[in-house]
């Protein structure tokens, strides 16, 4: 007689599978909660005691970590001494495994105690399921029960599961436990840069494509952490594209920055206009000023409830989507009737502590840059006046979401102009400027190593600049503003984004 062993936390779909099981003449082991489970809806089933000779000890911690559980797997069906050790030990062969664990995934970002997180790391699981994956050849491992209608539908039609498929569902439980185990390892080692970078995560849906058609694209999330571009909630819309998720997540980042109402309008992962204001539908249209051309086409960002009014506005422009923290109901009555237009309600500000950089052949990390100085120094003679102080930090706050070199000219709150991605600094200024038309403050996000933008910056009538700081010739650049009548302010931190 063939022998299953049962021991599942998801009970999702068991009892009937378990029921195939005892049809086709299979014995079923089963542990605990589960042997309880199996027995309470009339399953056959036996229990892990009566294999092992051993009661479950230390509150269930060990119940099938023994030899007349993992010879039964390990053994080799081919390998006459293998056998023979069974024979002799008098262990049965166990050929079908079906676990899923303790979901540590999901408790370690729940608000309960250290210790009672560390309860949810899965030790016997794991360890069967790796046992069993080893054996595949021999052995039926099962961990999704997603499978468990493929297997029944392939043992039903064939009497057996192919080579390919048994090996396909040990992969599968290797890419579950390294999963399994990079979590455990990123909550016990949280803040470090660890020896080996392992990384949890699991696939949230496929992707049409990539950057492109030619390219194959799926979005993954994190499976221990909480994160806006993972919990929101897409109210209406076509499903969200690779571009879609990337851009969505800039523009919440920058409207995340302000504690003020604040609008990001944002096109190719660049912010084309960022805003704040007393109402909702102000910033927004303030943002759309920045640039009504950009915009179109574009991903819109605000921080707070968007209303009808501001809704009714949005409807005038083509947009891909509207994130934001909420929507009244006539706003979404007023967005929904463009059928095509995503609508995202997100639950969190940015969670990451961490960004990772994929290049060829290896994986830069780095902590999130969540800094913002509380240090701005007034190094002109020239003293910043109060608006354009508050235009510096808002400034700022927009240019550290801007791809370096980057310079953002700002006039009451409002982005004016964008300059970004430029090999040189001047450019950059020229294109901000330019796109501007008028403003009042320039914000930079690296020191200046030479006169140059300041120049310009008098030719358009900037008042003020805030700037790091930090070159050999910063004199230069503070001479340049003391002749030009411009205030300069250093930060002391720049924010390179590359």
């Amino acid at each position: 007689m063939k022998r299953a062993l049962i021991s599942v936390y998801d009970k999702t779909g068991i009892l009937d599978f378990a029921k195939f099981l005892v049809e086709t003449g299979v014995e079923v082991v089963s542990t605990g909660g589960t042997y309880k489970y199996l027995r309470e809806n009339s399953i056959p089933v036996t229990e892990v005691s009566e294999v092992t000779g051993a009661a479950e000890m230390l509150d269930g911690r060990v119940k099938t970590l023994h030899p007349n559980i993992h010879g039964g797997i390990l053994a080799i069906r081919s390998n006459k001494e293998h056998m023979e050790t069974l024979e002799k030990r008098e262990i049965a062969p166990i050929d079908m495994v079906i676990v899923n664990l303790y979901p540590f995934f999901d408790e370690v970002q729940n608000d309960i105690s250290f210790e009672e997180k560390v309860e949810f790391i899965d030790i016997g699981g794991p360890t069967m399921l790796r046992s069993a994956a080893k054996s595949f050849e021999d052995v039926i491992v099962i961990t999704d029960v997603e499978d468990y209608s493929k297997i029944q539908k392939e043992i039903e039609s064939t009497g057996n599961l192919s080579f390919e498929n048994r090996k396909k569902l040990a992969g599968k439980v290797f890419n579950l436990t390294s999963a399994y185990d990079a979590a455990i390892s990123n909550f016990l080692l949280e803040g470090e840069m660890p020896k080996y970078l392992s990384v949890s995560y699991e696939k949230m849906m496929d992707l049409r494509y990539g950057e492109n058609p030619h390219q194959n694209a799926a979005y993954y999330v994190s499976t221990t952490e909480k994160g806006a571009m993972k919990d929101f909630e897409q109210l209406n819309g076509k499903e969200l594209s690779f571009n879609n998720i990337r851009d969505m997540d800039v523009a919440w980042k920058v409207v995340s920055e302000f504690e003020e109402t604040a609008c990001c309008g944002l096109k190719h992962s660049t912010p084309c206009g960022v805003a704040v204001a007393e109402t909702v539908a102000e910033a927004y249209k303030k943002s759309y000023d920045c640039d009504p051309i950009s915009i179109f086409g574009g991903i819109v960002a605000v921080n707070t409830t968007v209303d009808g009014e501001t809704a009714a506005e949005m409807s005038k422009t083509f947009l891909e989507i509207v994130i934001a923290t909420d929507f009244t109901e006539e706003a979404l009555e007023i967005l929904k009737k463009k059928k095509n237009l995503r609508i995202i309600k997100a639950k969190y500000t940015p969670c990451d502590k961490i960004e990772y950089v994929k290049v060829d052949g290896g994986i830069l990390v780095q902590d999130s840059d969540k800094a913002f100085s509380k240090d701005f120094k007034v190094v002109t003679e020239k003293d910043p006046s109060k608006k354009e102080m508050d235009d510096m930090v808002f400034g700022m706050k927009v240019v550290k979401h801007v791809k370096s070199n980057a310079i953002v000219v700002v006039k009451d709150g409002m982005a004016k102009g964008v300059g970004t991605g430029e090999t040189n600094r001047i450019w950059a200024a020229k294109q901000a400027i330019e796109r501007a038309g008028d403003g009042a403050v320039l914000a930079s996000d690296a020191f200046f190593p030479f006169r140059d933008v300041v120049d310009e910056c008098a030719k358009a009538g900037i008042t003020a600049i805030v700037q790091p700081g930090g070159s050999m010739r910063d004199q230069e650049s503070i001479d340049a503003c003391n002749e030009h009548k411009i205030s300069m302010v250093f930060t002391g931190l720049r924010h390179f984004k590359h």
